[in-house]
């Protein structure tokens, strides 16, 4: 491994470690704290339906907008497999580069969820669930999949209009792309738990079972499937609608050494 990808490897570790730590301990912390308030409570967690949602949502979108302002200029803060691969079919990101970059994703969400519990203890396994997504009730396993699909393509439309075309103004990926995350939680959360990243389901789904908490991996083909089908389509249609104007690589500051 050379010194550049390492780089990139640890600020991608980094950004989805913080990522889902800040981002479904938001969850988490809703749910522990309305179940000291209510556990009757009908809600998520204090505020209630959309409330909660939004709460979470914008948890999520500022972390990410702060990681791609600090990370970006070091590996493009991808913090997301589905990103990560939307890249790679478009030939903005080299093959080799992308799976030290979904490996870091993984292990970074791993990370967060551990340090999530060593934070909260058991009761973010036992009532929080370290922030597991899952299908809500009534919504069907195609449906969620289907949610997650147009969640990441959105966000992947996004990226490539903020983030890879020549064209984008400079200085807006990190609001941009982390208001569309917040967009996209604050409505898909109630039927999904609007993940739109596989690397931030599957970090506490492991640390869930592991820590004695339910398994949920039946449910994981929605997170896995959906968002990386959302991202190459969206990568593919926006190479399309961008053909006359040209797409470039993200940022990559350091030269191999």
């Amino acid at each position: 491994m050379t010194c550049n990808i390492r780089k990139k490897f640890f600020a991608e570790l980094l950004g989805t470690f913080f990522l889902v730590f800040f981002g479904t301990g938001s969850a988490v912390v809703t749910l522990l704290v309305s179940d000291s308030i209510d556990p009757l409570n009908v809600g998520i967690g204090i505020l209630g339906g959309l409330g909660d949602w939004i709460a979470i949502a914008l948890v999520f979108g500022l972390t990410v907008m702060i990681c791609i302002y600090v990370f970006g200029k070091i590996s493009g803060a991808h913090l997301n497999p589905a990103v990560t691969i939307g890249l790679l079919v478009t030939k903005n990101i080299a093959l080799v580069d992308s799976i030290y970059y979904i490996v870091a994703q993984v292990i970074g969400a791993c990370l967060g969820s551990i340090a999530l519990f060593l934070c909260l203890g058991n009761p973010s396994v036992a009532i929080g669930g370290l922030g597991a997504t899952a299908p809500g009730l009534g919504v069907t396993y195609w449906q969620a999949m289907f949610a997650e699909f147009l969640g990441t393509f959105f966000l992947m439309m996004v990226v490539m209009g903020v983030a890879v075309d020549k064209k984008a103004e400079p200085g807006f990926a990190g609001i941009s792309i982390g208001m569309t995350v917040a967009a996209v939680i604050a409505v898909l959360g109630a039927f999904t738990g609007a993940s739109i990243n596989p690397a931030r389901t599957f970090g506490p789904y492991l640390m869930d079972m592991v820590l004695g908490g339910q398994n949920l991996w039946a449910y994981f083909p929605i997170y896995l499937v959906g968002p990386i089908l959302g991202a190459i389509c969206a990568a593919f249609a926006y190479a399309y609608l961008a053909k006359d104007s040209g797409v470039c690589e993200l940022p990559q500051p350091f030269n191999d050494e």
